[in-house]
């Protein structure tokens, strides 16, 4: 039998999907009607760390690209952080010439960065 203590403390997963719906500019009604649960229970993830189950929290993280690593594994190197995925989410809403444009910025943080070091 597991011990109380052993439970997944889920406020951390509450405030990073409170954050990115918040990033997407949704209300809690928005995500409440798009994955078809009670608003209730969704104030109690975000606020309270309620547990949710596994089709909500799958629900959440996909609905708002939430980085499952960065929840479970805080401490490792995730390949796809949550800022990174909604970054990437955003791309690609670009055209392509939008994207030449972000690659420029890109290359010139990565020399600004290279410069600074040296």
């Amino acid at each position: 039998m597991r011990k109380k203590e052993d439970k997944y403390d889920f406020r951390a997963f509450g405030l990073a999907i409170k954050e990115a719906r918040m990033k997407q500019g949704l209300i809690r009604e928005q995500v409440r009607t798009m994955i078809e649960i009670n608003p209730r229970y969704l104030t109690n993830i975000e606020n309270k760390g309620q547990h949710p189950s596994l089709q909500v929290f799958y629900d959440l993280v996909s609905l708002l690209n939430i980085s499952v690593d960065e929840i479970f594994l805080p401490a490792s190197d995730p390949a796809k952080s949550t800022r990174r995925r909604q970054l990437e989410k955003q791309l690609d809403n670009l055209s392509d010439k939008d994207l030449i444009i972000m690659e420029s910025v890109a290359d010139g943080i990565i020399k600004s960065k290279e410069h600074n070091t040296h």
